[in-house]
């Protein structure tokens, strides 16, 4: 039986398959499928009718147009878009999938780290408006542990030991399970959150807060990219300052320390020291620090 695009995602969204997804891969899909969904529809693709109106090309079109906010994101989507239409054919819904021969972008991994001087400015930026707080809470505990964005924007209270200042964190790309000690500063932050947030709004550490009220949902990608983006501007930042870059600023810093490579992944998760390669750069600081160790010997 063939069905159309909206259909289609209604009995995906009901499915087994999606329903035994974690939830924040069915999170992470939905913010894909509702992104192409209205990249459709600014493309004249509309979700509603038959599929045969709906082919490579066009799903090209929409890909392009994804591109324009990102390759890694464009590329994501429609991995997401082929699994929705893989499961179509394979339960009988559809007959094609458009996605599966759409030709995607190399994307050149980011590389940037960015100063503790400007990492400051933008978490004090954020911390000085009451709609912006949260964003700096994230950024904060994100710099801090050396965690992803996703991870922090969706932690909750439950998963911080205030007793011990340890958070035992589930790391959502990898399923590494981390232990990390917080600051004397950051702990206060988590404290004043606690006491502002704890009670209620879906026991999020740092709920979305949208025209100064607050969420029981924490933010979502979009959100979090354009209030961050209003806060840079705000901080007089360069648009090369990017909230993402916090994991791995805070990964080269234990680098550039000398912290051993096992200390590192016991912070990041990563399963084996390879994996941290794209974090060793040549720095000033390590190369001082080589040269200086390299003299000393001599």
């Amino acid at each position: 039986m063939s069905t159309n695009t909206k259909e289609l995602i209604a009995v995906y969204y009901d499915s087994l398959v999606f329903q035994h997804l974690s939830a924040n891969t069915k999170r992470d899909y939905k913010y894909c499928i509702e992104a192409v969904w209205h990249t459709m529809v600014d493309n004249k693709v509309y979700p509603h009718l038959p599929m045969k109106y709906f082919d490579t090309p066009k799903a090209q079109g929409i890909y392009n147009s994804l591109a324009e906010r990102g390759i890694p994101f464009a590329n994501h989507c429609k991995a997401v878009m082929s699994k929705l239409f893989n499961f179509g054919i394979q339960n009988g819904y559809v007959d094609t999938n458009p996605f599966s021969k759409v030709v995607q972008l190399n994307h050149r991994p980011r590389k940037e780290v960015q100063s503790k001087e400007d990492i400051y400015k933008f978490i004090h930026t954020a911390y000085s408006e009451f709609k912006w707080r949260n964003i700096g809470v994230i950024v904060h505990m994100a710099y801090t542990w050396g965690q992803r964005l996703g991870d922090m924007r969706t932690l909750r209270f439950k998963d911080y030991d205030f007793d011990n200042q340890v958070l035992t964190l589930e790391q959502s790309k990898r399923r590494a399970k981390v232990y990390l000690p917080t600051t004397n500063e950051l702990h206060k932050i988590l404290l004043q959150q606690e006491k502002d947030f704890g009670w209620n709004y879906g026991n999020y550490v740092a709920p979305k807060i949208v025209r100064n009220q607050i969420s029981e949902n924490p933010y979502d990608k979009i959100t979090l990219t354009k209030v961050g983006s209003d806060i840079r501007k705000a901080a007089k930042l360069s648009n090369k300052f990017k909230m993402m870059d916090m994991r791995r600023t805070a990964t080269t810093e234990m680098v550039d320390a000398g912290v051993p490579l096992p200390q590192i992944m016991s912070v990041t998760g990563h399963a084996n020291a390879q994996s941290l390669t794209p974090y060793l750069k040549n720095t000033l600081t390590s190369a001082t620090e080589a040269l200086s160790k390299r003299n000393l010997g001599g």
